[in-house]
C-alpha cells in the first residue's frame, strides 16, 4: 500500500499508533508561541547567519519584457542558464 492510496481512517490509525509523535491537542496549540518569541537570541543568530546567495557585485535589475515566443523558446532550448546567455547576447548587441 502506497501513501497516496491511504484512506483518512488509515492515516488517523497510523497517527494514533505512534507514541513518539502524538497529535497536538487544541490546548497545546492555544499555548504555542512563535519560535522567535521563545528563543529570541537564537532566532536572531539564525537570521544573521542565514546562508543564502552571496551579494552580487553588480546586481541584476528585474524587468518585465515582451519577447517573441520563438526567441524565448530558442534560448530555453539551450538548457539551464538560458537567461544568462540571453543577457550576454543583449550585452553584445548593446556593445558592452
Amino acid at each position: 500500500m502506497t501513501r497516496k492510496h491511504l484512506t483518512e481512517e488509515q492515516i488517523q490509525r497510523m497517527i494514533a499508533s505512534d507514541p513518539e509523535a502524538p497529535e497536538v491537542t487544541d490546548e497545546q496549540i492555544s499555548q504555542a508561541k512563535p519560535f522567535a518569541e521563545v528563543f529570541p537570541a537564537l532566532a536572531e543568530a539564525m537570521r544573521r547567519n542565514a546562508v543564502g546567495r552571496p551579494k552580487a557585485e553588480n546586481p541584476k535589475v528585474a524587468v518585465s519584457l515582451r519577447l517573441d515566443p520563438e526567441i524565448v523558446a530558442r534560448f530555453k532550448a539551450s538548457g539551464p542558464g538560458w537567461q544568462t546567455r540571453m543577457n550576454d547576447a543583449l550585452r553584445e548587441a548593446a556593445g558592452l
